[in-house]
């Protein structure tokens, strides 16, 4: 069982790691890994603000709601009723969310918190599809839940369901958190051999199709192919899409290729292109609950802008939140929320940066 002080290692690392990545990952988004290297050659500096400068997206956003969510509800004896109190509290963050103009929104999220704001309850608010969106914040319920695996499977398929109901979507989010508890647990320790039995057990038979790809993963490692390689295989020459069964077995592939390597892993999923905002987003909250924050490179943290929820205020989340966790009682001393006017600002600023960065890429190199 992991103690206050390295869950809150844990938790900040996923937190910080998550933002990262996103942020590393954001200015290549949609692009096929060739273009990639001819307009970002360097992965490792962040593209979209001038200066090197980094600023996160909805990747981000959603894992630090999740994470006020799950810091705020009230301790409840069912499973069941503990996920439900926490999605009660994210769906309304969700509705707020909207409201503030977010420049990046997958459809199906979209659909789902247009529900939501139709008063229809969060547990039928989810519309079917397998995309991406659950997996990208379900890391740090692996974290938060690792010694409760029923719980842990409840918040995950909550988490899942308030927007997307295909079990494939729920599949993929669960290996994200169990990767995230095990990467916490063995301080990026993680062998590729123990990772998949306990794939194995936790999955049931009408999960054989995902077990399969995490297998194909699994196998790949083995043999010491890069990433990239990797997704050529799975068929993602033009890039990783949105889709959960393409984009989390590259992000459990660059993680479990670099499992004590921070750095490493979020480059090798950046380098397959696509959707890699999130796919980067994904390995760095798994390698970050690993590294915790000394693992993430300091010019990466130092260069981030986000604002008002700055690194400084993620890092406060994430020790609140290990302490929710150790304790199991509503955080008396809750985070400092971001205003809505300040956030509505930052978000204005940044659909003004991302429309121009859309035009830059207009131009070649081609």
């Amino acid at each position: 069982m992991l103690d206050i002080l390295r869950m809150e290692r844990a938790l900040v690392g996923c937190l910080l790691g998550t933002a990262v990545g996103d942020a590393l990952g954001l200015a290549c988004e949609g692009l096929s890994p060739r273009r990639r290297r001819k307009l970002f050659p360097d992965p490792a500096r962040y593209g979209l603000l001038p200066f090197g400068r980094g600023m996160c997206s909805d990747d981000t956003e959603h894992t630090v709601m999740l994470a006020q969510s799950v810091l705020e509800c009230a301790e409840c004896a069912e499973d069941e009723a503990q996920a439900r109190a926490a999605m009660s509290a994210f769906a309304w963050r969700l509705r707020f969310w909207l409201l503030r103009l977010p420049a990046g929104i997958g459809l199906a999220t979209l659909r789902a918190i247009l529900k939501l704001w139709l008063f229809i309850p969060s547990r039928w608010s989810g519309v079917h599809s397998a995309g991406n969106g659950p997996s990208m914040r379900s890391a740090l319920l692996g974290i938060v839940y690792a010694e409760r695996p029923e719980r842990m499977r409840a918040m995950v398929r909550a988490a899942t369901r308030i927007t997307h109901t295909d079990p494939k979507a729920e599949q993929a989010a669960w290996t994200v958190a169990l990767a995230a508890s095990r990467a916490a647990a063995l301080a990026g320790r993680v062998t590729t051999v123990e990772f998949l039995a306990a794939c194995r057990a936790g999955l049931g038979a009408e999960a054989a199709e995902w077990l399969a790809l995490v297998e194909r993963v699994a196998a790949s490692v083995g043999r010491g192919e890069a990433t990239p390689e990797f997704a050529l295989a799975l068929g993602l020459a033009n890039g990783v899409t949105g889709y959960s069964f393409h984009t989390v077995p590259v992000a459990l592939h660059a993680w479990l290729s670099h499992p004590a390597d921070y750095r490493g892993a979020v480059l090798a999923a950046i380098e397959c292109g696509g959707d890699s905002d999130t796919v980067a987003a994904i390995t760095g909250a798994i390698a970050g609950a690993g590294s915790g924050k000394d693992g993430i490179p300091a010019p990466w943290l130092d260069r981030l802008v986000e604002w008002p929820c700055t690194v400084a205020w993620m890092q406060r989340l994430g020790a609140l939140l290990a302490q929710r966790a150790a304790t199991r009682a509503p955080c008396t001393d809750p985070a400092p929320v971001a205003g809505a006017g300040k956030l509505l600002l930052r978000n204005l600023f940044f659909l003004f940066v991302v429309l121009a960065h859309g035009f830059r890429r207009l131009l070649p190199p081609y």
